[in-house]
């Protein structure tokens, strides 16, 4: 037993890491939830606007995330070398890369947002009325690009190091602000004027002003091993900006493909049908994401652990590890898919505003992934054991071909050939799935994540 789950002190350490970043995902999470359950009350046309500019920004947090977690390979490493130089230019090549995407991000939010959401209503049988409320909404969250960038910036670089209790706690902050000011700007409650969808942006806006604003105080008042000192000029090391460059952008590209992908599925279940079919998938997703959070903490946890591993030189531990973490993948899949089969009763009791049609596609789409749950956090263990020694061709090739060989021309073929409801048509594709685990598999057998990136980097 022990050569499968390690000794209980790794197990306790895994769920030290994993769990603080679980329930920061489960905040947020929960947020969009509450933003769901407040805009469900509009009804099914504006809740689809905000679904289809949601699914844009998501896009931008995803890419993001995957800017900060190419960076966070080294930053890692580093970390487990106690080598803060080396910290403090991983970080330098997040804000970096950042910046420059803040500026694609502006540029659709403020200056083709109609165009650019057209795409994920086509075919749809109430596209104007919900451009209409999308574009709307998504004008005013164009202003979140900063203060995301910046917060999931510092956030990660955090948890990278094992410092996970302070995003956890300037989540949970966030959170209720974001909750509160929706319940006072949607309806117009406390005397405030009712902003509807417009209320919706305003409160997450708030909400992100203020995390980043938190994030900056607390990293001024306690400085971080990953942030210059005063007064000291540390020149870019650009030999090392470019290793990283060359690892994380397969990175980037397997992510891009993969939220493509997700995007393009999206905007093909759209054309389904009229707003019942947008609102309720998005229902649906409001729902999964509290599975989801699972994703985030079990990473994390891998991604410290085995990349500290390795930036101290210690691989035959590190390939212990490996082992350890992929059975702990199993046994927690299996315990995501009965809490999804519990989950599913928050329907009736979040989205009873929506139409019955509605609610049957969100209750079917819980199920379908609550199913899924062990295969995919499973995989996600895969690749981020990859990740942790630099590996970012095997995300690239199993998961980046796969999608854009089979994800996307098969749903572009289901699409045409079959009157598929979107539910049934996810729960077909995804069973490609189980090519990527079997393919990643075969790879980490190969050994190339096992390297110790901090002496490459030297």
């Amino acid at each position: 037993m022990k050569k499968y789950f390690g000794s209980l002190s790794f197990s306790r350490q895994a769920l030290m890491i994993g769990v603080p970043v679980m329930l920061q995902s489960l905040i947020q999470s929960l947020v969009s939830l509450v933003d769901n359950f407040m805009v469900a009350g509009l009804g099914d046309v504006k809740m689809s606007g905000v679904s289809v500019a949601g699914q844009i920004l998501f896009v931008f947090m995803v890419l993001s995330n995957a800017i900060c977690a190419a960076g966070g390979i080294y930053m890692t490493q580093f970390s487990g070398a106690k080598n803060k130089a080396g910290m403090r230019q991983a970080l330098r090549f997040k804000l970096y890369l950042t910046e420059a995407f803040i500026a694609v991000y502006l540029l659709v939010c403020f200056v083709f947002p109609r165009q650019i959401l057209h795409l994920m209503v086509i075919g749809n049988a109430e596209s104007e009325a919900i451009l209409d409320a999308a574009e709307e909404y998504m004008r005013l969250m164009g202003f979140m690009g900063l203060p995301f960038c910046v917060s999931v910036v510092l956030a990660t670089s955090m948890r990278e190091i094992g410092q996970v209790q302070v995003p956890l706690v300037i989540s949970v902050i966030g959170t209720l602000v974001n909750t509160g000011l929706n319940w006072v700007l949607i309806y117009g409650n406390l005397g405030a004027p009712r902003l509807e969808v417009r209320g919706a942006a305003y409160a997450t806006l708030i909400a992100r002003f203020v995390e980043m604003a938190l994030y900056i105080f607390f990293v001024l008042r306690y400085p971080q091993p990953f942030l210059e000192k005063h007064g000291e000029k540390l020149p870019t090391d650009w030999k090392l900006f470019g290793s990283i460059l060359r690892r994380g952008w397969l990175m980037l590209f397997s992510e891009v493909l993969w939220v493509v992908s997700e995007t393009v599925t999206t905007a093909v279940y759209n054309g389904r049908g009229g707003a019942d079919v947008v609102s309720g998938m998005s229902a649906g997703w409001a729902i999964v994401n509290l599975l989801f959070v699972s994703f985030g903490g079990i990473n994390t946890a891998t991604s410290v652990i085995i990349g500290k591993t390795l930036g101290k030189g210690h691989l035959d531990e590190a390939r212990k590890q490996k082992t350890w973490m992929l059975s702990l993948a199993v046994v927690f899949g299996l315990f995501m898919t009965l809490t999804g089969a519990l989950v599913t009763m928050l329907t009736p009791l979040v989205f009873g505003h929506l139409s019955l049609v509605a609610q049957k596609i969100c209750r079917d789409l819980v199920l379908l992934v609550s199913l899924y749950m062990p295969l995919w956090v499973y995989s996600n263990v895969q690749f981020s054991v990859a990740r942790a020694g630099g590996d970012t061709v095997m995300g690239a090739v199993v998961d980046g071909c796969v999608t854009l060989l089979v994800v996307i021309p098969g749903i572009l073929l289901l699409a045409q050939l079959t009157n598929w409801g979107p539910v049934l048509m996810y729960g077909v594709l995804k069973l490609t799935d189980f090519v990527k685990i079997v393919t990643a598999h075969l790879w980490l057998k190969k050994e190339n994540w096992l390297k110790n990136l901090t002496v490459c980097a030297t």
